[in-house]
């Protein structure tokens, strides 16, 4: 099929590195693998960081022009089999699709759609009617996390939904080689910015101040406008304890990850974090909290241990659980590469994406 793609929060080309602009990416790939021919639609980033009225307003008119030059265009080269729009939610709604969608008569399909009921009301109301009204439009919503599909089926029950698990691309790590040093190593992978990545620096940080009478290193990878606030939540922490490796070309995170014991990042607020999944893809266990998306990539005792939100002691007892068994280390960091390799992977992800289509899309037209 000819796909359509939108990711209006972000292009899968933006500038500026995200998780949200690597999903979009290997979904486009995914869909490839699957068959697909992908065509990025439009670079429209319908995203307004506060709700106002006169935003959404602009938002609207350059919708508008969007369209019609997506309309001169198809009427000129062709129409496409169907419209796939990444991740709209009230702050970035599709203005796009579903409106050509309709126009066309080609399926419109969301993945990681989200709706909060909080914002049903007030300044963001149009916004998510504009989510609400594309999901119950689309011939499916794929959904990545069981809260996600909870969150949109209390609001659209008769809507169609199906699960794709969150996945990543594992070829930069199938060639690993294990480099550890001697010493026990501790790593995240985030970038610095206010809000829950924040959090989660903080209460990281306040639990490695429980696990002083061990012997440990952390190495911090990322950057952002939050890094002096960052470094200033360490500094209860001895200074040789920490390694700021500073931001890192996504083709190095593997080998970083390969030298490291175990992945260590509280996850406040992660939808569901790709960065979790790149660490076990490495061979770590991984530890964080059972919150928001977190338990859709990391097996709790299987794959990682993940402990009650916000308890700062549990999620320290937990690195000193791994820092003091060396077998459950190892155990858990080799079911955790086993996990992703063989359930969270491109090729998986693309025959998933086939078995959706097949039975949703495919159909419609």
């Amino acid at each position: 099929m000819k796909i359509a793609f939108h990711a209006p929060l972000k292009s899968p080309d933006h500038p500026v590195p995200s998780g949200d602009r690597q999903m979009a990416r290997m979904l486009i790939e995914a869909l490839q693998l699957a068959g697909h021919e992908v065509d990025i639609a439009s670079r429209l980033r319908s995203f307004s960081r506060e709700a106002s009225h006169a935003d959404f307003s602009t938002l609207r008119l350059q919708a508008d022009q969007e369209i019609a030059r997506l309309r001169a265009l198809w009427r000129q080269g062709g129409v496409p089999d169907a419209w796939f729009c990444y991740h709209p939610y009230y702050k970035s709604p599709d203005l796009i699709g579903p409106r050509l969608s309709a126009e066309f008569s080609i399926p419109y399909v969301t993945a990681e759609s989200s709706y909060s009921s909080r914002r049903s009301h007030g300044a963001w109301k149009l916004a998510q009617d504009e989510v609400a009204a594309g999901a119950r439009q689309a011939a499916v919503n794929i959904c990545f996390t069981q809260r996600d599909r909870e969150g949109l089926e209390s609001a659209i029950p008769a809507g169609r939904y199906a699960m794709l698990a969150p996945f990543i691309d594992v070829a930069p790590f199938e060639k690993l080689e294990r480099g550890r040093s001697g010493s026990f190593r501790l790593i995240c992978v985030a970038m610095m910015r206010p809000g829950d990545k924040m959090d989660s620096f903080r209460m990281l940080s306040r639990a490695l101040q429980h696990l002083v009478d061990l012997p440990w290193t952390l190495t911090v990878v990322g950057d952002g406008p939050a890094r002096a606030e960052v470094s200033g939540v360490f500094s209860a922490l001895p200074a040789e304890r920490l390694d700021w490796a500073g931001e890192k070309q996504p083709g190095a995170i593997a080998g970083i990850l390969a030298g490291a014991d175990l992945y260590v990042w509280p996850g406040c607020g992660e939808a569901y974090g790709l960065s979790f999944l790149e660490a076990q893809a490495a061979g770590l266990p991984v530890v964080a909290q059972r919150t928001a998306g977190v338990p859709a990539v990391v097996r709790d005792g299987e794959t990682g241990l993940l402990t009650s939100p916000g308890d700062v002691a549990l999620l320290a007892a937990a690195i000193r659980r791994f820092r003091l068994d060396k077998r459950l280390l190892a155990d858990c960091g080799e079911r955790a590469r086993r996990f992703v390799f063989e359930e969270r992977s491109l090729s998986a992800a693309a025959k998933r994406l086939g078995e959706i289509f097949d039975r949703y899309v495919r159909s419609k037209t």
